[in-house]
């Protein structure tokens, strides 16, 4: 399945829950008065794929795909984790050896913005494949790490290298100002995804090829940062994992190229979807 978070038209200010079916949205919530207009409440119930899944067997309610608005398909998680350094290739090319732990690093909920929203203008763009948790998680091991995961999203994690010269090489700042996470357009249910270690993830400036790499580039795999993350902290209900970026970033290039008013940003997960994003 794929769920998504919209607003029905111009004039409905309600955040809606869907599954896209085709061209059409499902209405969960017009399907079912107790469905959470959030699907980060919504991944809180712990039925919430039978639930899901129940309602798209005979909806009674949709919308066409072409006259909604994607907003992002996750909004306000408890936590939102990167992990830095974590393709092979992406190393290889800066000469930086693969780090034998996880390099984290995490984003604030107020950096999220759709999948087509414009963003304001940063100094350079980091693409980033993202995985998406429906249950809590502690002290996870990493054989039992996959049961754990709802579904996959893509995010476009933002940086303004700048100001990791302001501030000592701190990431804090650089990765948390406005708009630095587009993320969507959808959350893709893990059955439908498939091997998550197998997946094509591009990114476009301008139209021009940029990033073209491979999930099966991870020094890190997703079992193991569940495993790694979970030791440190609890992982609630909606929380994302970041889990790095290919080789191709604007600030590898040579000349380092960096995001500029006017920029349409463009990302494509295999099997999720893509999203565009204009600089401003």
């Amino acid at each position: 399945m794929k769920l998504v978070q919209y607003k029905a038209s111009d004039d409905d200010e309600a955040t809606r829950v869907g599954v896209l079916v085709g061209e059409n949205i499902v209405d969960l919530n017009a399907c079912d008065g107790s469905i959470p207009h959030s699907l980060v409440e919504l991944l809180g119930q712990g039925d919430a794929f039978e639930r899901i899944k129940k309602i798209t067997e005979d909806p009674k309610y949709t919308h066409k795909l072409a006259r909604v608005q994607l907003l992002s398909p996750i909004t306000r998680p408890d936590k939102i984790l990167g992990v830095g350094f974590n393709y092979r290739e992406a190393c290889d090319k800066i000469n930086v050896p693969y780090p034998p732990e996880p390099i984290t690093f995490c984003k604030f909920a107020s950096t999220i913005v759709g999948p087509y929203d414009l963003i304001k203008k940063p100094s350079s763009s980091e693409w980033n494949w993202s995985s998406l948790w429906a249950k809590k998680a502690q002290n996870v091991k990493a054989q039992d790490a996959m049961d754990y995961v709802f579904g996959y999203t893509a995010t476009q994690d933002l940086t303004a290298k700048d100001w990791t010269q302001r501030n000592g090489g701190q990431f804090l700042l650089c990765k948390n100002m406005d708009n630095f996470c587009p993320l969507g357009p959808y959350v893709v249910t893990k059955d439908e995804l498939g091997d998550p270690h197998n997946i094509r993830v591009r990114t476009w400036v301008n139209g021009f090829l940029m990033q073209d790499g491979n999930t099966s580039e991870m020094v890190h795999r997703i079992d193991k940062l569940i495993e790694y993350l979970s030791s440190a902290m609890t992982l609630l209900p909606g929380d994302i994992i970041c889990t790095g970026t290919p080789s191709g970033v604007g600030a590898s290039q040579n000349p380092p190229q960096f995001l500029q008013k006017g920029d349409l940003l463009e990302s494509e997960v295999e099997k999720i979807g893509r999203m565009a994003n204009r600089i401003i």
